[in-house]
């Protein structure tokens, strides 16, 4: 069984876990500002049972760490909108911070358990998350001869879809661009290509192999999920510099990135269920944000429902990509977003 030293040492370990903020409750009960999202520094030094200044150490010591993982301070105008739209709801139930206030997630929390070696409360965080861990581990197999054989195929499979999308697609690109008489062939052996990269992902599908998230799963993501999915799968395709904004601060933009060739991406993402579609009014604001607040070379609109017509046709004379439920479900099946290449 892995040993609590190894969460407190192993960044990577530390990082597999950090979904699982559920563990959280399992010790003792989180207060949340009125967001329902976040807590202050003084809320985690209270949960841990620790003083402030131990935490304002440990953010000191591990910034780098957890900022990607939801913690954020805000400060000038950013502090001021926060005040003004979740803070003066309660006006005696929370101190009103002067120059800076620093949030963290859920997320941010379980992080900050896995680092605190001086806290009770932080030790048998560590402990539900190291058993439930053990309980992953030791699982029994029903069939492990053919899941080796899976594994196998599954890494081959990678492999192939990694040179067919980091290679021989970019190549063909190039081509493509300087060809003359052959630029027809050249554009169908391309399509080609990318029909056995689709092919790929569908045969992982029907072996029952898990590769990111499926139907089902997309369909019972929360809308912050869905964000964190959405950036995975931009990291997945090579886009750096990923970041999920807050929500109270997004301004319309949900994430940004930068893709493996420098251009500048900005993501809004729509978690609908049932029948619902992206309207037109929420297309326009997005394009507007895209193009003025947060400009950005690939303009990208993600969602788990359809797009109106009239949202599409804004998104085309905007020059925003949309990207519906079919589409996002094959994104997440392991094909490469063509906007990214």
């Amino acid at each position: 069984m892995i040993n609590e030293s190894a969460l407190l040492e192993s960044k990577s370990l530390r990082s597999s876990v950090l979904e699982r903020t559920d563990v959280l409750d399992k010790v003792k009960a989180l207060s949340l500002l009125p967001d329902g999202m976040h807590v202050t520094t003084a809320m985690v030094a209270a949960y841990f049972e620790v003083t402030v200044e131990a935490v304002r150490q440990l953010k000191a010591r591990h910034h780098n760490e957890l900022s990607p993982n939801g913690m954020v301070t805000l400060k000038g105008h950013d502090l001021a909108e926060f005040k003004r739209d979740i803070l003066s709801r309660y006006p005696g139930g929370y101190p009103q911070p002067r120059s800076s206030l620093t949030l963290y997630s859920r997320r941010a929390v379980l992080n900050v358990a896995m680092l605190l070696r001086d806290s009770e409360v932080a030790r048998q965080v560590r402990g539900y998350l190291l058993d439930m861990e053990y309980v992953a581990r030791t699982q029994p197999v029903e069939d492990p001869v053919p899941t080796a054989f899976q594994d196998l195929g599954d890494r081959i499979d990678q492999r192939i879809t990694h040179i067919l999308g980091k290679t021989v697609v970019p190549m063909l690109n190039t081509l493509i661009e300087t060809a003359g008489e052959h630029r027809r062939e050249l554009i169908e052996l391309r399509q080609d290509i990318e029909h056995v990269e689709r092919r790929l992902c569908h045969h992982h599908t029907h072996l029952g192999i898990p590769r990111q998230q499926g139907p089902t799963a997309l369909k019972a993501l929360t809308w912050q999920a869905l964000e964190r999915h959405v950036a995975d799968l931009l990291r997945r395709d090579g886009c750096t510099d990923v970041v999920v904004r807050q929500a109270y601060r997004d301004r319309g933009i949900d994430i940004t990135a930068r893709a493996h060739d420098g251009r500048s991406v900005a993501v809004q993402c729509k978690n609908h269920t049932g029948h619902r579609h992206v309207s037109s009014s929420a297309m326009q604001r997005f394009a507007g944000a895209a193009r003025a607040i947060a400009p950005a070379d690939i303009a990208l609109f993600v969602a788990t429902c359809t797009f109106s017509s009239e949202a599409q046709a804004i998104a085309e004379l905007s020059g925003v990509i949309t990207v519906n439920r079919t589409e996002l479900e094959v994104w997440s099946a392991g094909t490469r977003l063509k906007a990214l290449r």
